[in-house]
């Protein structure tokens, strides 16, 4: 009976230690604040600020809630959020370039507009003369290879790449609330809007 009681015992240990709560939430907030600052900097031309220092209290826990961790693990997502790593930093550089070199003329034209879905897009490629539409769709189709990268290594920097898709809405959002007077933005039912 004892060795019953003492292997039921084990066999319990084992199954509590072996559980894990892992607390997976998408950080709205942090990457809305993310993706203005990084937006911000492509626009303005300014030089990027490094991610300051986040410092993560400690929670108070009472006594049961620290037997109950003991027993069972738990995993919180990070609440900070990564977008100054190298590879990051190298898109964001390359995207100010393409910005001030020819996006900006292209945006301002109204050749190109910003998409509802994080992308910029030829919308009237007849502004733009003959011999210059092959710049104009080269720039499109580097800035928007940029755009999904950017998207993608913040996902990954960040230790979700599931999240890619809600980081690619934030940063649509804050590309359409930063656009400047006369730029065309795309509503969400596709229909172009001169802001």
């Amino acid at each position: 009976m004892r060795k019953l009681i003492a292997a039921s015992i084990f066999i319990l240990s084992g199954v509590l230690a072996a559980c894990v709560t892992i607390n997976v939430y998408f950080p709205a907030a942090e990457v809305n604040a993310a993706a203005q600052q990084f937006v911000e900097d492509v626009i303005s031309g300014a030089p990027s600020k490094a991610d300051p220092p986040v410092e993560n209290p400690v929670p108070v826990k009472n006594p049961g809630t620290m037997l109950l961790d003991l027993l069972v693990s738990s995993a919180y997502a990070q609440a900070d959020i990564a977008v100054q790593t190298p590879q990051i930093r190298a898109i964001q550089s390359r995207m100010k370039e393409r910005f001030d070199g020819s996006l900006s003329g292209y945006l301002a034209s109204g050749a190109i507009g910003l998409g509802n879905d994080g992308y910029v897009a030829v919308r009237d490629a007849a502004s733009v003369p003959l011999p210059q539409r092959a710049a104009l769709n080269q720039a499109v189709a580097d800035e928007n290879r940029d755009r999904k990268a950017v998207y993608s290594e913040i996902a990954s920097a960040n230790g979700n790449a599931a999240w890619e898709d809600r980081i690619r809405a934030s940063f649509a959002k804050q590309w359409q609330q930063q656009a400047k007077s006369g730029w065309y933005v795309q509503d969400d039912d596709g229909a172009w809007k001169q802001k």
